[in-house]
């Protein structure tokens, strides 16, 4: 049985250093209790409280369970792993001690540092991915950390293909998937960035069924993506003027989505991102209509 969760990203509690403030975490709990949600993610390092007692206390007194940290390494610079290890285990074990021993780490690149990736979020082309000695060298960091966080703690690792970043188009995920372990690194299937970066949501269940550990629902409005493209809009520009909408008023096929993932019989959690800059919109009411939207797919 799929349950419904939300993420700090849907209040512009993001990774990135950028103006504006995002409201805080009470503020999100709160919000996200109140619009129906089972789950969430934490967040960027520090957005939540990094005592796991005080962690559980908060998420116990809303009904929330933890379920997964997004957790950027800039997995081209061999010299960055170890940081980025260190950053992944001390996540991994806030969780682990905060009682979420299903949680997973959400691996991704270091979104948004490499320029290039950064000005051609959406219209990546074969001459910008990484060249195969780059390959190697990512694919062994991904792996390494994974390992170390299922060692050390008993999570398990996911990978987000990202915007924005290396690994977005679906030929780079492939690459990266046939370059690790199955068994070690799964999937987190976000279905705004994989129509944005060119792919079919429901193609890539049918692809990677049994790599997909993890979901996240999000939806990509595809005339902004068109205009991104024309304009040459960086990733930011494109999150800033509404790329990712909310669910169901964009083009992603979120009833054939959910067909395929009962088809794979999927039951772990989806979890809704709407990306916004922080003091971006209105985030509570997003949240309410997106879990009203997917109250129509027959998930509730």
């Amino acid at each position: 049985m799929m349950r419904i969760a939300n993420a700090p990203c849907s209040w512009g509690a993001l990774e990135f250093e950028l103006d504006g403030n995002a409201p805080g975490y009470v503020q999100v709990l709160d919000e996200m209790e109140e619009t129906g949600y089972q789950g969430t993610e934490l967040g960027d390092w520090g957005f939540m409280p990094t005592d796991p007692c005080s962690l559980r206390t908060e998420l116990a007194k809303r009904g929330l369970a933890l379920l997964g940290a997004f957790v950027p390494v800039l997995l081209k610079d061999k010299s960055r792993h170890d940081a980025g290890i260190e950053t992944a285990l001390k996540t991994a074990s806030l969780m682990y001690d905060a009682g979420a021993v299903d949680a997973f780490i959400v691996l991704a690149d270091e979104n948004g540092s490499v320029p290039e990736r950064t000005k051609n979020a959406g219209r990546v082309t074969p001459t910008m991915s990484l060249k195969a000695d780059e390959w190697k060298i990512f694919a062994e960091g991904a792996m390494t950390l994974a390992a170390q966080v299922r060692q050390e703690t008993g999570l398990r690792t996911v990978f987000h293909h990202h915007c924005g970043g290396y690994v977005e188009t679906p030929d780079e995920v492939a690459v990266l998937m046939s370059s690790t372990d199955p068994d070690l690194l799964g999937l987190v299937l976000d279905m705004g960035h994989w129509k944005f970066g060119g792919g079919d949501p429901v193609q890539a269940i049918r692809d990677y069924a049994d790599r997909i550990w993890h979901v996240h629902f999000k939806d990509c409005d595809e005339q902004r993506a068109a205009q991104s493209r024309r304009e040459q809009w960086d990733y930011f520009a494109s999150v800033r003027n509404g790329v990712f909408c909310e669910l169901g008023k964009g083009s992603v096929d979120f009833p054939g989505v959910v067909r395929e993932l009962k088809r794979i019989h999927y039951d772990g959690w989806v979890v809704v991102e709407q990306d916004v800059l922080p003091g971006m919109g209105k985030p509570k009411e997003c949240a309410q209509h997106n879990i009203d939207y997917i109250k129509t797919l027959g998930l509730f």
